[in-house]
């Protein structure tokens, strides 16, 4: 694995700002969102709301991922999205929610998730998580991916392609009528052919017009997931592997989510929507 020092934290620039005529979430400028208590099947008018949220939510994450290069920060990764999101009409959803800081979430190497961007400059070798999340006609859509910083070990090489995999066959495994944790045995059977750590505190969740519904998808077979999926269920999938322990600590600023061995940790997500045959995935760019 690679030799690199262990991040600390940055410098956390000002709130950005977003122009007035962009609907805000109800949970911006309180300390919680409302607890969401509506359905977890959507109509056919929610769902395609989100596809148009899940497109920009893509469309700007890769915007950012294009600016991926040793020397840039993390902050200047958050400014890329929140402009694009922002240019296109969408609130950034992290933006304020619970109090977070910045416009996505920039979780490098040993950072699970969770990470708020900052002053943290890039190096050559790195892995990094972008985690975009955008809400515009009164829904969100929810991704992530994990993007390689120059020249990369062949360890961590390994680890985020398979994580990619975990996720594509998490997705194929969705069916109406199955429990949701079938979900999280595809992931962990994978990883486990591996001995890659699955991260088990941190999970998939239902996603509407509520950015955390309440329904909680595990990356793990779980005894307890055993809520069966039905057409037109919205959820993310977003398994995050780990090379060693799946057990973390948190920094002091309370979001900072990082493996207790400080071992490397790579994720992937999409939003996605239960269909009669399988699932569709919402955040496609």
């Amino acid at each position: 694995m690679s030799g690199q020092s262990l991040l600390v934290p940055g410098e956390i620039t000002p709130v950005r700002s977003v122009p007035g005529n962009i609907r805000r979430p109800e949970y911006v400028g309180k300390p919680a969102p409302t607890p969401y208590t509506g359905p977890e099947v959507q109509d056919s008018d929610t769902v395609e709301r989100m596809r148009i949220a899940g497109r920009i939510a893509a469309q700007a994450m890769e915007e950012a991922a294009k600016h991926i290069a040793p020397g840039v920060t993390t902050d200047e990764l958050d400014q890329v999205a929140h402009d694009f999101m922002v240019d296109h009409g969408a609130y950034p959803s992290t933006l304020g929610y619970r109090g977070f800081p910045k416009s996505l979430c920039t979780s490098l190497n040993e950072v699970i998730c969770h990470g708020i961007p900052d002053s943290t400059v890039l190096r050559d070798g790195d892995i990094v998580n972008l985690d975009v999340t955008a809400y515009i006609n009164g829904v969100h859509g929810d991704n992530n991916a994990t993007y390689l910083c120059g020249d990369v070990d062949e360890e961590s090489r390994l680890l985020v392609e398979r994580t990619r995999e975990s996720l594509n066959r998490a997705i194929k495994a969705v069916r109406p009528g199955r429990q949701i944790n079938v979900i999280g045995r595809v992931i962990e059977s994978y990883a486990k052919r591996f001995g890659y750590g699955v991260v088990r505190d941190f999970t998939g969740h239902g996603i509407n017009s509520s950015f955390h519904s309440g329904l909680i998808i595990p990356h793990y077979d779980s005894p307890h997931a055993t809520t069966v999926m039905q057409p037109g269920m919205t959820f993310t999938i977003e398994p995050m592997l780990t090379l060693g322990t799946h057990e973390y600590d948190l920094w002091e600023d309370g979001w900072t989510v990082v493996t207790k061995d400080r071992k490397r940790t790579a994720q992937f997500e999409h939003t996605l929507v239960v269909t009669e045959t399988g699932a569709e995935i919402l955040t496609l760019p």
